[in-house]
């Protein structure tokens, strides 16, 4: 009986000690890390209802800290951010120390992200069980100096975005274009003023200047009904009548628009999307993990995708309000049909040129030079925002769907579409050709 009370007070011990003990978190591949992390900047962005061009930016900095640091794991990969405008010698590991630089490229990653985002608590949650991750796993010396290195690469990556213009250009007065022949004003159904009409005075990662890929001007205003300016928004209005459901289906998949406004009578609610950056972001990652590209790899794809997007975004924008030319919907109301809206919400900015397809051919070249010509994979990025999902047999294809989306959707001109994606492959070829990747 004796023996049988010992046995169950030392049962009971062991009990309480299995139900106390703490599983040892599994250590994720650094690519993983990475995917991970993007994933969760992407849902904060799209929670914080952040603008296209604002939105690249974001993503533009957090991948450029990340990069930084993961490129140390491989030394033959050259820094990126030491041959664009602005950044200054990076920082470098201790020779000798021991690093784990997917964690210092998380925390770089962060860093940033703390500062150029809004919803730093729910950013925070997840960090924490990132960091909870890497101290189950490493020892105290390495995951502390891991740390330290990762946030002297943030800090330096956020100087520069204090200089990039940005924190000048908030604040601005409304943008409300005019009522003058071919100029853009507010558009129905909510009248929104112009978005970011100082984008173009950002200062790009690569470009020499936001006017060094200015296409010719869009036709000018004209009343003759033979003219190419009467022709495009007519083209626009009969196309838009008649178009297939493999068209509609193509305009909502590329929609893209990050908070478009729905209306049912009296009522009024918000739907919240991926941004075009947003969507491009999600195919690179979509191809690295195809590709199983590791940790070093995955960030340099981050990193070059994310420069295309950014300069893309401000190369384009420059265009738009230089011109500040009047959508589709505005001369068809006006000329042909006062009721006529378009398939798509029409976003609240000048039309010429398109933005999706500058910012879409941009990251397509880019994502080619880096994984092939004649890639195939199946675009899931917005399953969990829009349930809608197509195959491609290769990035520049994608990108030329998505520059005919926005003709379908009937929010831009053919022309400007075209016009937008040529832009956006000079752009990239440029940065392309521009950056020395490895040693």
């Amino acid at each position: 009986m004796k023996y049988l009370k010992i046995l169950a007070v030392l049962s009971g011990f062991l009990f309480i000690a299995s139900c106390t003990h703490k599983e040892k978190n599994t250590l994720l591949s650094d690519a993983e890390v990475l995917h991970n992390n993007e994933d969760q900047l992407t849902q904060v962005i799209i929670y914080d209802v952040f603008t296209p061009p604002v939105a690249s930016r974001i993503y533009g900095y957090t991948a450029l800290a990340s990069y930084e640091a993961m490129r140390y794991a491989d030394p033959k990969y050259n820094s990126i951010i030491a041959q664009l405008k602005g950044f200054g010698k990076p920082p470098e590991p201790k020779k000798g120390e021991k690093y784990n630089y997917a964690l210092a490229a998380t925390k770089a990653f962060f860093t940033v992200a703390h500062k150029i985002t809004f919803s730093i608590d729910t950013l925070k949650k997840y960090e924490n069980k990132v960091y909870a991750m890497y101290k189950d796993n490493l020892d105290d010396s390495t995951y502390a100096r891991s740390v330290a290195f990762g946030e002297k690469i943030g800090n330096l990556v956020l100087k520069r975005s204090k200089t990039d213009n940005y924190p000048q250009t908030r604040g601005k007065p409304k943008y409300l274009g005019d009522n003058g022949p071919a100029r853009w004003h507010p558009t129905p159904p909510d009248y929104m003023d112009g978005v970011e009409f100082c984008w173009g005075t950002i200062k790009a990662f690569a470009m020499d200047t936001s006017a060094q890929f200015s296409p010719p001007p869009p036709p000018p205003y004209s009343e003759d009904k033979n003219s190419a300016f009467v022709k495009q928004y007519t083209d626009v209005y009969n196309t838009n009548k008649n178009l297939t459901k493999e068209q509609i289906e193509i305009a909502k998949f590329w929609d893209d628009n990050p908070f478009v406004i729905q209306h049912n009578g009296h009522l009024m609610f918000a739907n919240k999307k991926i941004t075009p950056g947003g969507h491009w972001i999600g195919i690179t990652t979509i191809a690295c993990k195809k590709t199983n590209a590791n940790g070093v790899k995955t960030a340099q794809a981050y990193a070059l995708s994310s420069i295309a997007l950014y300069d893309a975004f401000i190369c384009c924008w420059e265009v738009k309000y230089k011109y500040s030319y009047a959508r589709p919907v505005t001369n068809i109301n006006e000329k042909i049909d006062h009721t006529w809206l378009p398939l798509l919400q029409t976003p609240p900015f000048p039309e010429y040129t398109a933005g999706h397809s500058t910012i879409s051919a941009a990251a397509a070249t880019i994502l080619t030079h880096l994984f092939g010509e004649n890639f195939e994979f199946q675009d899931t990025s917005d399953m969990h925002y829009i349930g809608m999902q197509r195959h491609f047999k290769s990035f520049n294809l994608a990108a030329e769907e998505t520059a005919m989306s926005r003709y379908y959707g009937g929010i831009h001109y053919l022309n400007s579409s075209l016009m937008g994606a040529n832009q956006g492959k000079q752009l990239a070829e440029f940065i392309w050709g521009k950056l020395k990747l490895t040693n």
